[in-house]
């Protein structure tokens, strides 16, 4: 059986690379230093540490700019984990969603240990679409009765993440269109 080339000995552009000695001693050198280039690489320390919280979002495409810009305010980009479904806490407390709640509490267990979370964020906003299916039109038929929706779903939310996760601080905020947040406590 004789060695093909693709190019003739010779050749420039692969002739000198076709003749490299390839064996363990040199694939142990490479792979020791790709190892060292991912454990050194900042991406390899990403994954755990400490963070400040997780942010519970909706998918609502209105919100992912007015939102950075909120957390950014609070000096937080790159210090929480985010957990984006239909309607926030909405999506984690309300019936007509309870198939998705264990998704929620999984997620937020994963960061609770993998990023030593002290506190989950619930960013709810205005003028949601899956307050309307959770609740129907009523519960947005005005500014006062949409708050009221948003803020017992923020409550409610509150109160199970404190009987699940007794240890986390919870902030709750109802995020207006125009980037303004409201917060209960």
């Amino acid at each position: 059986m004789t060695d093909t080339l693709l190019h003739s000995q010779g050749c420039a552009c692969c002739g000198d690379l076709l003749q490299a000695r390839y064996d363990r001693r040199r694939f142990l050198h490479v792979a020791a230093g790709a190892g060292l280039m991912a454990a050194f690489s900042p991406l390899a320390f990403a994954a755990e540490g400490n963070y400040e919280a997780m942010l519970l979002t909706c998918i609502d495409p209105r919100f992912p700019e007015p939102t950075i810009k909120y957390m950014e305010g609070r000096h937080m980009v790159g210090k929480y984990s985010q957990f984006t479904f239909a309607g926030a806490s909405i999506g984690v407390v309300a019936p007509a969603f309870k198939t998705w709640a264990p998704a929620f509490w999984d997620n937020l267990a994963a960061s609770i240990q993998l990023h030593n979370i002290p506190k989950v964020i619930a960013m709810n906003h205005r003028d949601c679409g899956a307050a309307k299916i959770a609740y129907g039109a009523e519960a947005a038929k005005d500014k006062a009765t949409e708050t009221a929706t948003h803020k017992a779903a923020l409550m409610e939310f509150k109160k199970q993440v404190g009987e699940k996760q007794p240890k986390l601080q919870v902030e709750l905020h109802l995020m207006a269109i125009d980037g303004s947040v409201d917060t209960f406590s």
